[in-house]
């Protein structure tokens, strides 16, 4: 039952919609009878909102006539609808749940609760709760959604035992926090991933996953939507896409680096086991790995910048001492220094009757350094561009505090601390700041 005239909303039923007269009803009494427990046992009044994504078989009419609260959504998409749902929402808590039948409304009560004990997103768990017979296909259950999950959980650290459950419950706030923008399928990665960067507090919730009511397919499509739920993993992930390759190509180069110089000063390059083309490699790795950490950099900036990641620590000294004006500066230095060896090179291969030089290793430093020092020109104008002329955008941010931790009061009110603790279901959550690279 939903909230008498003038009362209050509490909270709000989110439903996306797409041609699902035939269940729409049962999906709708199922809600009411959620409400009704709300209320009873949780002293809140609620709404049905269903989020129409252009319905042709008269859903509309029917929310209408059973007294739900319709919003028209010209975008298509799961995401749109949920996303136009939640921003139409009058509740200060907010539901969401397929209008297919697949989930039982009445399960979001204890999600509620957890809300009001301080949560900012409760995530079902069909894992955690039950999955009936044909609910849910073989390959979803044992492939997709697990290598998924497992995925998001090691790149982000959310700790969440089924990322995909669509039956969720978040407050309004947290909702406006996030900034969500996925209009598909990868909506629901999306909300995990952006709580999980900005440290809100998520906990799990057993709920069962029925068979859908619906005589037609799903409009899920597995592979499609199981890669745009992977690319949004990577997307979001700078640490695992460019820091971590960053790494271990930087250490890898430099390690053949240093031994093929050592061996050349001991006069046993001839003997090493170092050759020509392993120095070249190396030369080649240094210039990847450099444009890659300026990328994993760059992309971070773009993540604070947009509100769904919080800087890591290294940002504020990161911003305080490198500037535009400091990568120029040192960016001419390392290409200066190139071309000062391959100078120095060409000078003695010049006085020695133009003979072939026993190695490369001079040469390819010559132009490494060249590449590196015009990569962190390019590089400088690239962070200048995301950051902003005084990167406005980070000073809202405290100083990291002993720990290396940093916390802002945000906009809604809500103090991002640097310490959160384990949930109260006991699944931890996410790190106060997603050591090193924020992910």
């Amino acid at each position: 039952m939903g909230a008498g005239a003038g009362a209050k909303i509490d909270v709000t039923i989110v439903m996306p919609c797409l041609n699902e007269a035939k269940w729409l009803p049962a999906c709708i009494a199922n809600s009411k009878e959620a409400l009704t427990r709300i209320r009873a046992e949780l002293g809140l009044n609620g709404e049905i909102l269903i989020a129409d994504n252009g319905s042709a078989d008269g859903s509309q009419l029917i929310a209408r006539a059973l007294g739900a609260r319709l919003v028209e959504v010209s975008q298509p998409g799961y995401g749109a609808a949920l996303t136009s749902g939640m921003k139409s929402a009058s509740g200060t808590f907010l539901v969401m749940g397929d209008a297919d039948g697949s989930y039982d409304f009445r399960e979001c009560v204890e999600m509620i609760r957890a809300l009001m004990n301080g949560a900012d997103l409760c995530i079902g768990s069909r894992f955690k709760g039950e999955i009936k017979t044909n609910a849910m296909p073989w390959k979803n259950r044992y492939i997709g959604n697990p290598l998924l999950t497992g995925a998001l959980n090691h790149l982000f650290g959310a700790g969440v035992s089924d990322a995909h459950c669509g039956l969720r419950a978040l407050t309004k706030a947290c909702f406006e926090r996030l900034h969500l923008s996925g209009h598909g399928m990868e909506f629901a990665s999306e909300m995990i991933i952006k709580a999980a960067l900005k440290g809100e507090q998520i906990v799990e919730a057993p709920v069962t996953l029925s068979a859908d009511l619906r005589d037609r397919p799903p409009h899920l499509r597995p592979w499609r939507d199981g890669w745009r739920h992977l690319r949004y993993l990577l997307m979001l992930s700078p640490t695992w896409v460019f820091a971590v390759p960053a790494t271990f190509t930087g250490a890898l180069s430099l390690a053949i680096w240093a031994y093929a110089a050592v061996e050349t000063s001991l006069g046993a390059s001839a003997t090493s086991p170092i050759g020509s083309q392993w120095i070249i490699l190396a030369g080649a790795m240094i210039g990847l790995s450099h444009v890659a950490g300026l990328l994993a950099a760059a992309t971070h900036l773009y993540g604070v910048r947009e509100g769904y990641r919080r800087p890591a620590p290294w940002t504020a000294p990161m911003v305080q001492w490198i500037s535009l004006e400091s990568m120029l500066a040192s960016g001419l230095a390392v290409a200066a220094s190139g071309f000062a060896i391959l100078l120095i090179l060409f000078s003695y291969w010049t006085q020695h009757g133009y003979t072939t030089i026993g190695t490369v290793l001079p040469a390819v430093t010559g132009t490494t350094l060249i590449v590196v020092g015009a990569q962190n020109i390019l590089g400088g104008f690239l962070l200048a561009i995301i950051g902003g002329n005084e990167a406005d955008f980070l000073k809202e941010f405290a100083t990291a505090d002993a720990t290396g931790n940093i916390f802002r009061v945000s906009d809604t009110g809500k103090t991002n601390s640097p310490s959160i603790p384990t949930n109260p279901v006991g699944i931890p959550t996410a790190e106060p700041i997603r050591r090193a690279f924020g992910s």
